[in-house]
């Protein structure tokens, strides 16, 4: 056995090419970049799909032509003899009628349920088909003959779109099973395809879904989905529709669907949906119909129906015409009569209109607060900030009636939190100091000096941010008007208290990657909406102990304090669902309101599909921040943890490595003079963070 081994192994050389080293293949989310590179180079872990031609012959015989390899090309065997891992084969095919914009498939099954009998899409598995043929043409090569057929008299000028899936298990040489989908469209008659579909496109689900996967694992992009996600595909167990565009709108909308806000639930086969916050607002309908990345994105604005806009406003009923102000509707002819792009006003019935977000409206003067000086800011002495107010047009504006400028200092750079400005300080690390209207002349010129100063024995750098907000009415004296109450962008100005050189906080997340699934992060009433700044208050050492004794709840009043530091903050909310059960993580916020995380479902999936998966740091930190351990930041309190205060590592890998063992395993590599981490978790070493999270 250790002989053929031998041999094998340098066969795989042969082919691979001597030494050379996984890493130069894969990438950082591969297990395989980690593997053993003997094992590496014989299995060449991977799996690529390609749809090189399909037909449908005249008698509605259906073939597709597909290669299979792995990443460097290398044709693989799908039974798993003469090249490792068995492989699966799955296919489907359809097409698009002249008169429809969705896909109406030849493979078909019934499924019955406590709904009843349907008839829906379905898929021919080529490896265990008793109807179908495939048929091995050299390599990787492979041809697949439908058991079923197109029926007599099919349209040969509509566009036809043949799918497939596969996978391919390495589970036995300790490599996780490869995945691949592909999809391939032509016309029977040979002509141009010109007629498609698509409407929202793989790119835009993957800012939030990282690599959107279903079905273990195997269907992979939304070219795939739409094939089976049809009209036709009804749920057997509920009866509900699954056609792709009414089932995603309902489960993105989720929580916030009338009918679920009403007590009801939206559940398909035993799995249900209603927790599910949108990350953004639901009517931001550009963040999935994104006109970059599908040429049909804007399919919702020209084309409304009841099916796509019935899915979020469940509450309607077209036909009777309950809770739509146009009266009963029997089909959808007449909905882009009333419904048009874009009308003369926003919040009125066009499409556009009615998902005008308040504070995203055209009427709103806008609110900008630039910094633009810092003086008298050495060690004992109160900054002065200087800085203006403008509009969106950039024309100054005197200080908003109604309106909130605040500015907050704290420092060092190096790591916030544990600085104290004054004994009437209540605020851990920080002060914060609102900004009179009379510190601004009628142009929108201020000038403020704080009446902290900077800490006497201060060294280094410190900062000083804005936030500002105004509240104003628009469309004054019609229907539609509305008070808005919106936020300034924040931003921060570092300093030296000490005339060493200027070193701002290292960048550790980016708001441009919270927004690539927030799209507008913004918090506090509008207030706070920039990273650089939500770390200052998000310091080590603050807690909710300002909100706690004034909990809504009773019983969250004698908890412990939560702490709220920025890294243990945001990596228990994003951990959400997969907290142990009991240790939720609830902050009591403004107004006692309790704020229980434990159900949020963050959308990032596995490679197997499920979501929830938090192992793709990249997501959200910046600068390699997640692998490059930083030494000797400030200890986080944690009242609330299994360890009060923990070091700052210890602190953010629980955060999402919340077991009882993990705690235990953090402090015992915790001595008096640090955390030992790097010496195991660095990322030239084998437990780096980047290999004990990845994926593939």
């Amino acid at each position: 056995m250790m002989f053929r081994l031998t041999i094998a192994l340098l066969f795989a050389l042969t082919l691979t090419g001597a030494g050379r080293n996984p890493r130069e293949i894969y990438t950082t989310h591969d297990k395989a970049y980690y593997a053993d590179a003997t094992i590496v180079q014989f299995v060449r872990p991977g799996l690529n799909l390609v749809i090189n031609s399909a037909k449908v012959a005249a008698d509605g015989t259906m073939t597709a032509v597909l290669t299979i390899t792995d990443p460097q090309g290398l044709p693989l065997d799908l039974t798993g003899v003469t090249t490792p891992g068995v492989i699966s084969l799955s296919l489907t095919l359809g097409y698009i009628p002249q008169t429809s914009s969705q896909y109406v498939s030849y493979v078909t099954s019934t499924s019955t349920g406590a709904a009843g009998s349907f008839v829906r899409p379905s898929s021919e598995n080529a490896i265990t088909t008793t109807t179908g043929k495939l048929t091995s043409l050299g390599g990787g090569q492979y041809q697949y003959v439908f058991g079923a057929k197109a029926k007599a008299g099919f349209d040969q000028t509509a566009t036809h779109t043949v799918a497939a899936w596969s996978k391919r298990d390495l589970t036995q040489f300790s490599l996780p099973t490869n995945f691949a989908s592909a999809t391939f469209n032509f016309r029977p008659d040979g002509g141009a395809v010109t007629k498609i579909r698509d409407v929202v496109s793989t790119a835009a689900c993957n800012n939030c879904h990282d690599q959107l996967s279903f079905h273990g694992g195997s269907r992979r992009g939304v070219a795939v989905c739409v094939m089976c996600h049809t009209p036709a595909m009804i749920d057997s167990n509920t009866g509900q529709s699954v056609d792709f565009k009414v089932f995603i709108h309902k489960i993105h909308a989720g929580s916030s669907l009338p009918s679920v806000m009403a007590g009801g639930d939206y559940t398909i086969g035993s799995s249900s949906w209603k927790t599910v916050v949108y990350p953004a607002d639901v009517r931001r309908c550009e963040t999935c119909h994104d006109p970059k990345t599908a040429t049909q994105a804007n399919l919702y604005n020209t084309n409304p129906t009841a099916e796509a806009c019935g899915s979020c406003h469940d509450d309607v009923n077209f036909m009777s015409g309950v809770n739509h102000a146009g009266g009963p509707q029997i089909n959808n002819a007449m909905c882009s009569n009333c419904h048009i792009p874009q009308g003369d006003l926003e919040f009125d019935a066009s499409i556009k209109g009615a998902h005008t977000i308040p504070v995203d409206s055209s009427y709103l003067t806008g609110l900008v607060v630039t910094l633009t000086k810092v003086t008298n800011n050495a060690a004992g002495q109160k900054p002065t900030v200087t800085f203006n107010l403008k509009d969106k047009n950039g024309s100054g504006i005197a200080f908003p009636t109604g309106g909130t400028v605040s500015l907050t200092m704290a420092g060092p750079t190096s790591d916030y939190g544990y600085t104290s400005f004054g004994t009437d300080v209540t605020t851990p690390g920080y002060v914060t100091e609102s900004v009179p209207a009379t510190a601004c002349d009628g142009s929108g010129n201020c000038s403020y000096t704080f009446t902290h100063a900077v800490p006497a024995a201060a060294k280094g750098t410190y900062v000083i941010g804005v936030e500002a907000r105004r509240t104003e009415t628009v469309l004054p004296g019609t229907t539609s008007q509305q008070s808005v109450q919106y936020g300034a962008k924040n931003q921060v100005m570092y300093f030296s208290v000490d005339g060493s050189a200027v070193a701002p906080r290292r960048g550790v997340v980016s708001i441009d990657s919270c927004n690539k699934c927030h799209v507008e992060l913004s918090l506090h009433g509008t207030l706070r909406n920039q990273t650089e700044y939500c770390v200052v208050c998000h310091n080590p050492s603050n807690t909710d102990v300002a909100r706690r004794s004034g909990a809504t709840d009773p019983a969250e009043r004698t908890k412990p304090n939560q702490g709220i530091n920025f890294n243990l903050l945001v990596h228990r909310i994003h951990t959400g669902v997969n907290q142990p059960p009991d240790r939720p993580y609830t902050v009591i916020g403004f107004g006692g309101s309790v704020n229980n995380f434990s159900d949020v479902r963050f959308p990032p999936m596995d490679p197997t599909g499920n979501p929830h998966d938090t192992r793709n740091c990249e997501m959200c930190h910046v600068n390699a921040s997640e692998t490059n351990l930083p030494a000797g930041k400030n200890q986080v309190t944690d009242p609330q943890g299994p360890i009060n205060p923990i070091q700052a590592i210890s602190s953010a890998c629980t955060g999402c490595h919340m077991a009882q063992y993990t705690a235990a395993h953090a402090l015992s590599n915790t001595s008096s003079i640090g955390e030992a981490c790097q010496a195991c978790h660095n990322p030239s070493n084998d437990y780096s963070v980047s290999a004990v999270h990845a994926q593939y």
